[in-house]
């Protein structure tokens, strides 16, 4: 095939680089046909033969509208681009093509499904862009960042490479930060029987380690019985279902279930995170075969909500700053959780803002789905590709946006920096610790 798109940017990605060299027709065309032909038959036929390409899904996407409406970064443009073409030629497409594949599926679309409420048929975009990246995974097409991540949940299970001492470490330092607030305070480990398992992504023990200690004053205030696991399960993320590595999805998948089932806990309380959430809700349990998930899990701001409707956790005092809400498409268009993370912040919040178009019309991050684990080469595309974005969250006037995930987080900071907005980024558990009253009797 010779009909290539030219690109806007121009970036040098090794994984990409590389992985073309060992490429061959043969190759090719078996991972095209192992996902065509088994994987993702049933449903690539329905959506193929039911899109209309009417074009209604292009003002849904972020990239598009970013890009001054080029219908090459339409979802329509893009699924045409990489799929289609595979299909029409059997599979017997170029290695240059596939690279061009690789790019579009990995580093043009975050896999959100705005744009499937926008298609008059509900054509899921981000599932037959997910089988694109499934098919470059099996090639050997991966970004080199974004490769390494899945390589580190293949060896470690966790997306950092955090050894086993390091993250006990980084558990005890944090129990110790959070006595400063609650001298009693403890972080129990592998508890039996508790009624909560915590479980947090990778990053935070890596970065954010401070998370974890508000984590703990929040349980400890609210009376909960609960714990975190010492052991391999402890990270709820998952970057391999983003890189199309889908057998080392279900063995990180399996093995944060099977922490919880070993301590006997009642449920699971997932940090701040929308992937994860989409990991374990959505796709990594029916790769395991399951229905759904063999424990409860409950998202964070599902939980907040839920301790302060009960009166476990007792507001004494708001943020005065206008505060904006930016909505995880993985918990909010995936998981329905707009009326709990709205009710935090309106219980916690003097001035709230919401950005328009919001709840699950709300814009992308451009970070998630795997985007921003794509790494430094292509953070400058990531981000013009988000001007859209930028625009939303300075017409809100806002101080603080608050981003409840740790992908969006991310992405959310570049925007800020890259077109300097005068606002702060921050996690929900951030402005909710400021706010609960700590009894007196935890003080002492």
């Amino acid at each position: 095939m010779s009909n290539l798109l030219p690109q806007k940017w121009d970036i040098t990605d090794i994984g990409l680089e590389e992985g073309i060299k060992r490429l061959t027709p043969d190759k090719i065309r078996t991972s095209i046909k192992k996902v065509l032909e088994s994987e993702g038959v049933a449903r690539i036929n329905a959506y193929v033969n039911t899109c209309i390409h009417c074009g209604l899904c292009a003002v849904a996407c972020h990239v598009y509208l970013s890009n001054d409406c080029d219908p090459r970064f339409s979802p329509v443009g893009k699924v045409k681009n990489t799929l289609w073409e595979m299909i029409k030629h059997d599979g017997k497409v170029s290695p240059e093509f596939m690279k061009q594949a690789a790019e579009i599926s990995y580093t043009e679309c975050t896999l959100c499904k705005r744009c499937s409420m926008y298609c008059p048929f509900g054509i899921d975009m981000a599932y037959l862009i997910s089988l694109v990246r499934r098919m470059c995974h099996l090639c050997g097409l991966v970004p080199q960042y974004l490769q390494d991540t899945a390589n580190s949940h293949s060896v470690t299970m966790n997306q950092m490479w955090v050894k086993q001492d390091e993250w006990i470490d980084t558990l005890q330092w944090q129990e110790e930060e959070a006595q400063a607030e609650i001298p009693s305070l403890r972080i129990p480990l592998d508890k039996e029987g508790a009624d909560v398992m915590y479980s947090v992504i990778g990053p935070e023990p890596k970065f954010l380690a401070q998370l974890i200690n508000y984590a703990a004053i929040i349980f400890n205030v609210a009376g909960i019985d609960w714990t975190m696991p010492s052991f391999d399960g402890w990270d709820n993320s998952d970057m391999a279902m983003y890189s199309g590595d889908w057998e080392v999805m279900g063995r990180v998948k399996k093995a944060h279930f099977e922490a919880a089932m070993k301590l006997k806990v009642k449920k699971i309380v997932m940090g701040e995170c929308g992937h994860a959430f989409r990991s374990v809700y959505d796709v990594g349990n029916r790769w395991l075969g399951w229905k759904m998930h063999p424990i409860p899990i409950v998202h964070a701001i599902q939980f907040y909500a839920e301790l302060i409707r009960q009166g476990r956790l007792k507001i004494v005092r708001k943020i005065k700053e206008p505060v904006t809400f930016h909505d995880p498409c993985n918990i909010m268009r995936g998981r329905g959780l707009m009326d709990d993370a709205r009710y935090v912040l309106q219980q916690i919040c003097e001035d709230f803002r919401e950005m328009y178009p919001t709840r699950e019309h709300n814009y992308c991050c451009n970070a998630g789905g795997g985007v921003i684990n794509c790494g430094p080469p292509w953070k400058k595309k990531r981000v013009e590709s988000n001007k859209i974005k930028a625009e939303q969250m300075a017409a809100t006037g806002a101080k603080i946006v608050v981003t409840p995930c740790h992908n969006c987080h991310s992405g959310i900071e570049d925007i800020i920096h890259y077109y300097k907005l005068p606002m702060k980024n921050v996690f929900l558990i951030e402005l909710l610790v400021e706010c609960i009253e700590i009894p007196e009797e935890l003080k002492a």
